[in-house]
This record gives C-alpha cells, sequence and structure tokens, in this order.
C-alpha cells in the first residue's frame, strides 16, 4: 500500500533510506575483503576462466576446482555465453570481481524499479518511488537468492534485469532479441517465451527464437566441434550442472526427489506433479487482471523454476519482484498474502536452503532423515501455495486504481501497451 502518509515518510527520510543502501553496499563489499575466499566466487571463475579456453578447444572439458567448491565446476553454459564472457579474462580477476559485484547491486536496483513500472506505468515516476526502491535494494541484497548470487558471482540478476526490460519495452523486435539472447547465454530465461506466448504477441516470440537461433548458428560457425557437443551431448546431461538430490536444488524435481529418496525425474509421480504444476499456474494466470504484466510474468518464471531439473538457490532472484508485487500488487488486503509474504520474506532472510546444506547428508545422496527432506521443500511449496492463493483470491478484488498514489493498495499491472512495431 503506497498510502499518502507512506509517501511523505519516503520523502521526509529520503537520505536516510539512500544512506542505508549505501551501508549495505559497503557492508557487503568488506565482507568480500575479510571473509575467507570472499574474492573466489566460484562461478565468475567459472565465466572468465572457461571462457578463456575458448581458443585451446577445451570449453567443455574445463572445470573448476578451487578452493571453495564443493566439487569441479564445469562450463555448463552455451557457446555463445562463452564468446560474452571471453573479454573479461583480460582483466585482473579482482577488478572483475569488485565491478561485478557492484553491478549486480545496480541490476537489483534496475529489477525493483521495472517492477514498480510494471505494476504502474507512467505513475512510477515520483521521487518517493525512487526512494521506496533504494529501500527494497538495501533490503534485498541480504535475501537469499540475492546473498548467493553475490557470493557465486552469477549472472542471473542481469539476466532478471532484461527480461524484465523485454516485458516492459513497446517495441516487438527489442523483447524479441532481449529473450532470445539471455536464452543464448543461459539457457532458462527461454522459459519467458510463454509469456508472450500466452498473450498472442507472436512477433516477440518468432524474433526470439530467431535471435536464439543466431546464437546457435554462431557459435556453430566459430567453435564448431564444441558447440555441436553441447547441443547434442551435454545439453541434456543434468549430472554436469549439479547434485539433483542437493537441498540447494530447490525444484520440484528436487524436492520431491529428496522425498522419495531417489530420482523422481522419469516417473509418473513427477509427471503428475508438474501437471498440477501446469494447471495451477494456467489457473492463476486467469484470475489476475489481463494488464497486470508483472503478475503475468511471474507466474511464467516461478512455473520455469518449479519444472527445471535443478533451480539452485541463486536462481530464485525472481522472488524480489514476487514480494514486490505481492505487497503493493492486487492481493495485498488479504490476510492470506500477507501469511504468504510473511512466509517468503522469512525463509529468504533465514536462507533455509543454505543452513539446510550445512546439516544435509552427503549432497549426492538423495535419501536423508524426513525432517530435512520436508524441510527442503519450502520453496517449491511455498509457490505451489502463491499460485494455489492468487487462483483462489485474483477474480474478487475490485477494479485497478490509477497508480501507486491511490490511498487503497494499488493493484497490479495497470501499465504498457502491447509491443508495438519500431
Amino acid at each position: 500500500m503506497m498510502s499518502e502518509r507512506l509517501r511523505g515518510i519516503l520523502l521526509r527520510h529520503a537520505a536516510l533510506f539512500w544512506t542505508l543502501l549505501g551501508i549495505s553496499v559497503a557492508v557487503r563489499m568488506v565482507l568480500e575483503l575479510v571473509l575467507p575466499n570472499g574474492f573466489d566466487l566460484i562461478d565468475l571463475h567459472v565465466y572468465v576462466d572457461g571462457s578463456a579456453s575458448l581458443s585451446g578447444g577445451g570449453l567443455y572439458s574445463f572445470a573448476y576446482d578451487g578452493a571453495s567448491a564443493d566439487f569441479p565446476l564445469p562450463f555448463t553454459y552455451p557457446p555463445f555465453a562463452a564468446f560474452v564472457f571471453y573479454p573479461l579474462h583480460w582483466l585482473p580477476f579482482t577488478l572483475v570481481v569488485i565491478v561485478w559485484q557492484l553491478l549486480t547491486i545496480a541490476a537489483l536496483y534496475g529489477v525493483v524499479r521495472l517492477s514498480q513500472q510494471l505494476l504502474w506505468g507512467t505513475a512510477a515516476t515520483g521521487p518517493e518511488l525512487r526512494v521506496a526502491a533504494a529501500l527494497w535494494t538495501g533490503v534485498a541484497m541480504w535475501m537469499e537468492p540475492v546473498r548467493a548470487t553475490l557470493d557465486f558471482g552469477q549472472v542471473n540478476m542481469f539476466l532478471v534485469l532484461a527480461l524484465m526490460w523485454a516485458v516492459k519495452s513497446t517495441r516487438w523486435w527489442v523483447s524479441g532479441l532481449l529473450v532470445g539472447l539471455t536464452a543464448g547465454i543461459k539457457l532458462t530465461p527461454a522459459i519467458t517465451g510463454m509469456y508472450f506466448l500466452a498473450r498472442g504477441q507472436w512477433r516477440v516470440v518468432i524474433s526470439s527464437a530467431l535471435a536464439f537461433g543466431a546464437t546457435v548458428l554462431l557459435g556453430w560457425a566459430l567453435i564448431g566441434d564444441q558447440a555441436r557437443s553441447y547441443f547434442t551431448d551435454l545439453l541434456g546431461d543434468t549430472a554436469r550442472v549439479g547434485p539433483i538430490g542437493s537441498v540447494n536444488n530447490q525444484s520440484l524435481r528436487g524436492a520431491l526427489s529428496r522425498l522419495a529418496g531417489h530420482d523422481v525425474g522419469s516417473t509418473a509421480v513427477f509427471a503428475v506433479a508438474m501437471l498440477v504444476a501446469a494447471v495451477l499456474c494456467v489457473l492463476a494466470w486467469r484470475a489476475i487482471d489481463a494488464e497486470d504484466r508483472l503478475g503475468q510474468l511471474l507466474i511464467v518464471q516461478f512455473f520455469g523454476l518449479l519444472a527445471s531439473p535443478i533451480s539452485w538457490e541463486h536462481h530464485w532472484v525472481w522472488v524480489v519482484p514476487l514480494l514486490i508485487w505481492l505487497v503493493h500488487g492486487p492481493l495485498w488486503s488479504k490476510l492470506g498474502t500477507k501469511i504468504l509474504c510473511g512466509l517468503w520474506a522469512l525463509s529468504m532472510f533465514v536462507g533455509v536452503s543454505t543452513v539446510l546444506f550445512r546439516v544435509q547428508p552427503d549432497p549426492l545422496e538423495f535419501s536423508r532423515p524426513a525432517y530435512l527432506a520436508w524441510l527442503g521443500t519450502v520453496n517449491a511449496l511455498l509457490t505451489l501455495s502463491t499460485l494455489v492463493w492468487v487462483a483462489l483470491t485474483g477474480r474478487r478484488r475490485s477494479s485497478l486504481p490509477a497508480g501507486p498514489e491511490a490511498v487503497a493498495a494499488p493493484r497490479g499491472g495497470q501499465a504498457n501497451a502491447e509491443p508495438q512495431a519500431g
């Protein structure tokens, strides 16, 4: 709820909230210096060192086995990602770390601002919203997905920013290009095509497919054998990505596999669970307003997190715009929404999967004590619960207000026109 009282508080204490963001950033950077292996960002090492092996033909035989890695980490991304990251190996790694961390935090701020704009469109321009975005950013930095993204030097926040920009853009070719290129860097953003497909934005769907296809052809042209190996042999090899049974894998397959004590990936149980998840997503989509673009995007992205064989804790950065949608969106006045918001926040700040990782058995083993297995379903259960709540409650709200200045709780998505040619 962006009430007049809250707007006044944000404006009167703007300097304080911006200062708190600065303190959060400073504390984060200091921790990099003082913690053991603080600058050993393992995924950033994979990006930088792995892409550096391009010229020697060893991109997909590379594995980073630094002191802070739990197991050797291969380069698991499409060839186009290696082309994007390749110039980084020419720079001192410490410099890359510092700039990468600061840009990740800047991208987080951008994600918050785009969330506001997808909720309220042209009304999301007031100075109080920029202050609110600074406050959200400073707080969200300490949520588990963002912490893990910063700890590992992951690329997730940049991808989320690009995908949200694709949804906001009024130019179909910009949207398609962003979706296709991000899918060329890390395949999971391709799920965003379902958002545009469901909205009937065919030019975006086709242009994104063409853009992704261009990244594949580029890889084939520049590193033929390595690209061929990736797309024919390695693409479906989940073992290269990491152990399915690890509690850090918060996908539906990971959660069910830990409960069952074995990989459920090819069983009827998993197929039925995914069917249930798909139905809930359809019902949730139909329950929210047709112009609630942020809500619709989140439904698609959380379906992708459930459906992916592996959704590490840092993949769940979509929780940040989800919390913004829950707090400022169409259902905030409902008690159930506040409970869900509190449960998501509690789980993210505690870092349930990270805590459980410290006490779990060997991450390569599926079987574990029942209480660990059930606690390890937290993200999947919260996602399914949120979908059920939205499906049941979404149609019961009143019409959308004009924007965040409304005294009543703002409703989501009164924002953009459909992308036009340009």
